[in-house]
């Protein structure tokens, strides 16, 4: 499964670079890392709990990153081991090119599972996937930038969420 995708963020590419770097910035935008640990140089360890249709797996894995160019690429690749579920393997290609004061982040993804992920068929594989990218990327996003509609900053009352009967909550 591939794919590819431009976003543009806010920040000098310099800082989206050395967050893409930073095992604590990762743990924040991998959705569903429970930790990271380990460095650029020798690479990362990862534990990502993640649901994909009737599967739900721990994944124990490992991320590498290379082809440094600063502040302007680099590939990362990784792959894990989620028990009886199967394994998933993939790498992204990530361009950063200063545009309009901010970032336009560029990206090229594949990925390939296998065991009962596999049996799941390619469109909900490839669904997971995208959504798993996106949000990603997302995450980054608005780590680097901030809450992008954030209503009590802006010095209006937020709305009063609902509970089950249509009630507002205290």
């Amino acid at each position: 499964m591939q794919m590819s995708d431009t976003r543009q963020i806010a920040v000098p590419p310099a800082a989206v670079y050395a967050a893409l770097l930073d095992p604590e910035m990762l743990k924040n935008c991998v959705p569903g890392a429970q930790e990271v640990s380990g460095s650029v140089e020798e690479g990362f360890e990862a534990t990502v709990v993640q649901k994909v249709g009737p599967v739900k797996a721990t994944f124990k894995g490992e991320v590498t990153i290379s082809d440094l160019v600063p502040d302007t690429s680099l590939k990362i690749d990784g792959s894990g081991k989620g028990g009886a579920a199967g394994f998933a393997k993939g790498g992204a290609e990530v361009r950063l090119l200063e545009k309009d004061g901010g970032t336009e982040l560029s990206y090229d993804v594949e990925a390939k599972v296998g065991g009962k992920l596999a049996q799941l068929g390619s469109r909900i594989i490839d669904g997971f996937a995208k959504k798993m990218a996106d949000q990603f990327f997302e995450n980054l996003q608005t780590s680097l930038e901030g809450p992008a509609d954030d209503v009590e900053a802006q010095g209006e009352e937020a709305p009063a969420k609902k509970g089950w009967f249509g009630r507002a909550k205290d």
